[in-house]
């Protein structure tokens, strides 16, 4: 978390400095249009995976005394992590809105690192969460359907 903390808010002052500050690069308005899309859908998909999983949480542990189970509607029934995956939306539709070329160059590292904790926080919930492995066998992709 503390990697994921100081990457994130070095990638927010970094487009700060780009977008407002210096104005060193300069995005069509067309693509902050897209930005701001993106961002909407980003939004959408974690109100919609928070009302589906009630046990979500920064760090990954089982809550056995809430009776932690797999969840598999909504958008769990497409991807294991949707938070993450809208992640990947604001990932792109950040530096987009905001006008950084430079932020969007950062977005490769954060969707990497993202990706890692994916994979993680599987291995956790494989070992700990009875029913994650048949349930990761049904719902076979992490983040995008029908890429990974």
């Amino acid at each position: 978390m503390v990697t994921v903390f100081v990457l994130w808010t070095s990638w927010l002052v970094l487009m700060a400095l780009d977008a407002g500050r210096f104005g060193w690069s300069r995005m069509p308005v067309w693509a902050q249009g897209i930005g701001a899309i993106l961002i909407a859908l980003c939004m959408t998909i974690a109100c919609l995976a928070f009302r589906e999983n009630s046990y979500a949480a920064p760090v990954v542990k089982i809550a056995r005394e809430r009776g932690h189970r797999v969840v598999s509607t909504g958008p769990y029934a497409c991807v294991r992590h949707p938070m993450y995956a809208g992640a990947l939306l604001f990932f792109i539709g950040t530096p987009l809105l905001l006008g950084s070329w430079f932020g969007l160059a950062v977005t490769p590292v954060l969707i990497v690192v993202l990706a890692a904790r994916a994979v993680m926080e599987e291995r956790t919930l494989a070992e700990e969460l009875p029913g994650y492995r048949e349930y990761a066998q049904r719902v076979r992709y992490r983040l995008i359907p029908g890429v990974w």
